[in-house]
């Protein structure tokens, strides 16, 4: 049974910094791409980042430029570096993993909260 193990959650001023890992386990499938979402308060979950298995990356404009998504496929994880974090950067972050054989994975979440 796949898991997907997110960590780094916590609280932040705005303006600060926080990293977020994921770890997946339970499957020899290869990974396609893996990513961030975000739920909000408004319980939509959104695409935060996600980087494939060429290395591409693709990010939400809200935070192209303060965040940096990298990822270790052999390992099945993903990091998410969060810069000049915002009052609106608030949600519960969610990792995702896209494998080849076409499933798809979610992690349960940390929640992260920037407030001063």
């Amino acid at each position: 049974q796949v898991q997907l193990v997110e960590s780094g959650g916590g609280l932040v001023q705005p303006g600060g910094s926080l990293s977020l890992s994921c770890a997946a386990s339970g499957d020899s499938s290869r990974v396609f791409a893996m990513g961030w979402y975000r739920e909000g308060p408004g319980n939509k979950r959104d695409l935060v980042a996600e980087i494939d298995n060429t290395g591409r990356s693709n990010y939400a404009d809200s935070v192209k430029d303060r965040f940096t998504i990298s990822g270790d496929f052999s390992k099945k994880k993903v990091y998410l570096e969060m810069n000049s974090l915002k009052l609106e950067d608030t949600a519960v972050y969610f990792c995702n993993m896209h494998q080849t054989d076409g499933m798809y994975y979610w992690g349960k979440g940390t929640l992260v909260t920037v407030s001063s």
